[in-house]
């Protein structure tokens, strides 16, 4: 059931009307329960059963790590959740990708292995839930909260439907607070949330789907080679795509759960407008990048064991990133860009501490470009289905071909601009504010404007009700 379609809308009403007109608090949390599991299970009914099974395991183990008192025995606890879940994630994701390297590095030694392909359907959203799943055991262990009594509550948390497939990752510790009262309607808080919901289908539908999917697409599955420009533009497409399709689902996701009475956290905030990498990565996908931060870079040691543990922290810890968002190589090299990204930098920055020309308008802006231009050749790797697509797109991009195709037309090329320079101005106009600052200083008249026309386009354009990228991580 996507977001960017009539199912959705139909679905979405009912709940929303059904919700709102209950007194009952366990009722609401029952209905919002049996509406994320048909909302899940439309895909395939199945992996339901999945999710649940995941959900109730660690709703089991929490409560085991928290009433143990020794120390080993909370550790195998911990050890069963971590193993179980990441166990179901390899094995629905990474199953055959193993394999395959398995085979690979048995056919350097000389023997011929034939594995059995894995004939399974990857459960949509499975590493999105999983880590939604593993963040409550991860923080009882912790000691940082601690557990719920009830299933019901923990299995909602856990199944949310709007950020169930595709984020932000809601931790239960931010969440299971909120299912303890009920939240009081307000007007001004639901209509925002149909703003957000706006905001982000028009992300969705109009600028990655209409504006630039098709560009990116033109270009990253061309055979042959690219002229520069036609490369460059091809990313760049790309570029915006993802960030438009991805917080686009995000900022609906946060618009729906607001029309619920419940709150997410942003999950970007700008990134384009980044000034470095660590920057880059406090305004990108935050909730994977403060979860990779506390659950894993941060018991690695983090930064407290010197420049050079700190930088290996960071590329092992990008590396996994990589790895999260898919089971190819491709994806994995494009973690490591990042790693060494930020490795470099934090090595940069033990050189220029006192340099306060670096705080400078102008260098800044310099500095983001920059920052763009690298982030947008690790999205070629991102992108390309395999290293010899990378490798034709960066050929083309740094003009090693001789002699090359010109294949984007005049129109793709301004669309690509116009799309990308209104994005840079918007991020870098807002990159010191937030959202709701900046659409509270508007008159009503010019909000009310801006949602009609986005609420037209959307209606306009909507096609082929394509899935967010996203949904395949």
């Amino acid at each position: 059931m996507l977001f960017n379609s009539l199912t959705f809308v139909v679905f979405f009403a009912v709940v929303v009307s059904a919700y709102w007109m209950m007194d009952s608090w366990r009722g609401r949390k029952n209905l919002l329960l049996i509406a994320s599991y048909i909302f899940y299970g439309a895909w395939n009914p199945p992996f339901a059963a999945l999710l649940f099974s995941t959900t109730a395991l660690d709703f089991y183990l929490g409560r085991r790590i928290a009433k143990e008192q020794r120390p080993g025995p909370r550790n195998v606890w911990l050890v069963i959740s971590v193993a179980v879940n990441l166990s179901m994630l390899g094995f629905f994701k990474y199953g055959n990708f193993l394999l395959e390297n398995f085979q690979w590095a048995l056919a350097r030694g000389g023997i011929t292995y034939q594995p059995p392909h894995l004939d399974v359907f990857l459960p949509i959203g499975i590493s999105f839930y999983t880590f939604h799943s593993l963040s409550y055991t991860l923080d009882i262990y912790r000691g940082v909260m601690q557990p719920t009594r009830s299933l019901r509550d923990f299995a909602l948390a856990v199944s949310f439907f709007p950020q169930l497939v595709a984020g932000p990752i809601v931790r239960a510790g931010d969440f299971l607070p909120q299912l303890e009262a009920p939240p009081k309607p307000q007007t001004g808080r639901f209509l925002w949330g149909l703003l957000l919901m706006t905001l982000g289908l028009f992300e969705k539908v109009v600028l990655a789907d209409t504006m630039l999917a098709g560009s990116a697409d033109s270009v990253f599955s061309y055979g042959g080679p690219l002229v520069a420009l036609d490369s460059w533009l091809g990313v760049i497409a790309f570029a915006g795509q993802i960030f438009f399709d991805f917080a686009g689902y995000s900022i609906c996701a946060i618009g729906a759960a607001l029309c619920l009475g419940f709150h997410l956290k942003d999950n970007f905030r700008f990134p384009y407008a980044a000034v470095g990498f660590s920057d880059f990565w406090r305004r990108w996908h935050i909730s994977l990048s403060t979860f990779l931060r506390d659950y894993l870079y941060i018991p690695l040691g983090g930064n407290r064991l010197g420049a050079a543990r700190a930088m290996t922290n960071l590329i092992v810890v990008m590396f996994i990133g990589g790895l999260w968002h898919g089971a190819a190589w491709t994806f994995v090299v494009w973690g490591l860009l990042h790693g060494s990204y930020l490795a470099i930098e934090r090595l940069l920055k033990v050189f220029t501490t006192e340099v306060t020309w670096a705080e400078g308008f102008y260098v800044k802006i310099l500095i983001g470009l920059g920052t763009y231009a690298l982030v947008c050749i690790a999205w070629v790797f991102f992108r390309a289905s395999d290293f010899a697509t990378a490798s034709r797109l960066l050929h083309g991009m740094f003009g090693a071909h001789a002699t090359a195709d010109a294949i984007l037309s005049t129109r793709e090329i301004l669309q690509i601009g116009i799309v990308t320079l209104g994005m840079f101005i918007a991020q870098w106009s807002l990159r010191e504010t937030s959202m709701e600052a900046a659409v509270a200083r508007l008159p009503r008249w010019v909000v009310t404007a801006a949602w009609v026309f986005m609420a037209g386009a959307i209606i306009l354009t909507q096609g082929n009700s394509n899935a967010f990228i996203y949904f395949q991580f």
